[in-house]
């Protein structure tokens, strides 16, 4: 073989062996992935072992929601970058190695530059094969100024990665308090629909029966159908609403979907929390508080901090160097020695950059100030509008403790004058039924109104949970530090 197709079957090889092709996950590899993930989902969990109160599906919330474990480690990560960095401020100490060979000696040979002719014979200061190491230290000034300039807005990020765990955390405890709350109307009243809708089932389809025999007047028995079949829609709708705010809550929660689980059932209670606060004092609650404003303002210093360092990339860097050298090569006086200097550089296109840098940082400037008067807006009116819906949702809750303390009287009129036969069994179904709807829309006007009442503080930016909960706590630990919290929401919020 000759050496040209050595070298052209070797070329070849080498392309060969560079060439990368697309491989997709099998099947195989990704139902792996997916029992994998799976399991995962719901790993390290406590189980349910009784009945979930308010402030346990709270708990478990803030210790297993993946949407705040996302946050979580997030926060986690800026935190990580945020120790990288301080790294970059350390001087820099190189270790490097080497070793350089040939097949023959290094020679050289000198000619006058007078006669043109030889001066001296080949000669060589170089063995033919080397090492050489060397360990060198060395630190500019201008990178440990930019290093740390980079690490203080790194810092700033840490702390916005928090602000929007507080942010997710308060939706997750809004989003928690309602679905329970309905979730409740659900255990209280599903059982109830179904044995309605059963009763409702049998009597259309006697009164069917009765409409094919021709045994009643079919303009009568078909109106009492089409009430039926209105009754037996409504019993549908509320099961429907019901028994989502039960799946939502599990979701919430993190368990999987289908894990059977009870609630505690709390007395139905027309008293609906108070907050003695007013209007003004909200406001400034909120704006001090508010995860949003608080990212903004962080972004404002991470902003002004940018000017630091464009100030800085334009001063002239002044870089130290010490090393340590060792060279195996014998014909040298010295194998070892100790170097050092100093090198001082100006890149001169910088200082033409620093205006551009400059406009461009105090034009960022007005646009987070701009951003911050238009969101400081948004949650003063947010508070108003957030204190006028509690207020009306109270209101809308006391009306349905009224409206549902009346059906049950005349739910009890119906049925005694029922059992005597002086009411029909039509006009019974409408009135359990009704019953059962003045129940339901009760529940859901307390649900909202526990609904708006976590609204109001989040609203104002207030931590649904003490700074010392880590999520680290026993469910039964986390779960009496959230009731006790919340007991004495309103004494904590005046000593912020």
């Amino acid at each position: 073989m000759t050496f040209r197709k050595t070298i052209g079957l070797s070329a070849a090889a080498l392309l060969a062996g560079c060439t990368v092709t697309p491989q997709p996950f099998t099947p195989s590899d990704m139902s792996a992935r997916a029992a994998r993930n799976v399991a995962a989902v719901t790993v390290d969990q406590e189980p349910v072992t009784g009945q979930i109160s308010l402030y346990e599906a709270m708990a478990r919330a803030l210790k297993y929601n993946l949407d705040y474990k996302v946050e979580m480690m997030e926060e986690a990560l800026k935190a990580r970058e945020l120790d990288l960095t301080r790294y970059d401020m350390l001087p820099q100490l190189v270790a490097t190695g080497g070793y350089a060979g040939r097949n023959s000696f290094s020679g050289a040979r000198s000619y006058s530059l007078l006669s043109g002719r030889q001066s001296l014979e080949p000669s060589t200061s170089s063995e033919k094969d080397v090492f050489t190491a060397d360990l060198t230290l060395s630190w500019d000034v201008l990178d440990f100024g930019l290093s740390y300039v980079r690490a203080k807005q790194k810092a700033d990020e840490v702390l916005i990665a928090m602000e929007r765990r507080r942010k997710v955390s308060n939706r997750i405890i809004e989003d928690v308090r309602v679905s329970y709350w309905r979730a409740v109307s659900a255990e209280r009243l599903i059982t109830k629909l179904q044995q309605l809708e059963t009763s409702v089932s049998s009597t259309l389809s006697n009164s069917e029966r009765l409409s094919e025999r021709r045994l009643s007047a079919p303009l009568t028995a078909l109106t009492y159908q089409r009430e039926l079949i209105d009754i037996q829609a409504e019993i549908r709708r509320l099961q429907r609403e019901l028994v989502v705010a039960k799946a939502q809550l599990a979701a919430l929660m993190n368990l999987q979907p289908g894990t059977a689980f009870t609630l505690q059932l709390p007395e139905r209670s027309q008293k609906s929390p108070k907050i003695a606060l007013a209007n003004e004092e909200m406001v400034m609650i909120a704006l001090r508080n508010r995860a949003e404003l608080r990212e903004v303002s962080y972004r404002d210093r991470i902003n002004k901090r940018e000017l630091d360092a464009a100030l800085l990339s334009m001063l002239p860097s002044f870089k130290a160097i010490l090393g340590v050298n060792v060279d195996s090569n014998a014909f040298l006086y010295n194998n070892d020695w100790v170097n050092y200097g100093a090198r001082a550089s100006f890149n001169l296109l910088n200082v033409f950059r620093y205006p551009a840098q400059k406009r461009a940082v105090h034009a960022q400037a007005d646009l987070i100030h701009q951003r911050e008067l238009a969101l400081t807006m948004a949650v003063m009116t947010q508070i108003y509008v957030s204190q006028a819906r509690y207020g009306h949702l109270t209101a809308e809750l006391e009306t349905a403790s009224r409206q549902n303390k009346v059906q049950d009287k005349i739910l009890y009129q119906i049925r005694s004058g029922n059992s005597v036969g002086a009411i029909s069994q039509q006009t019974l179904l409408r009135e359990e039924m009704n019953t059962l709807v003045s129940e339901v829309k009760y529940d859901l006007a307390y649900a909202e109104v526990q609904n708006a009442y976590a609204n109001l503080f989040a609203a104002m930016g207030v931590d649904h949970f003490s700074p010392d909960i880590t999520g680290r706590e026993s469910l039964a630990a986390l779960s009496q530090s959230l009731a006790t919290m919340w007991a004495d929401r309103e004494t904590a919020l005046k000593l912020d």
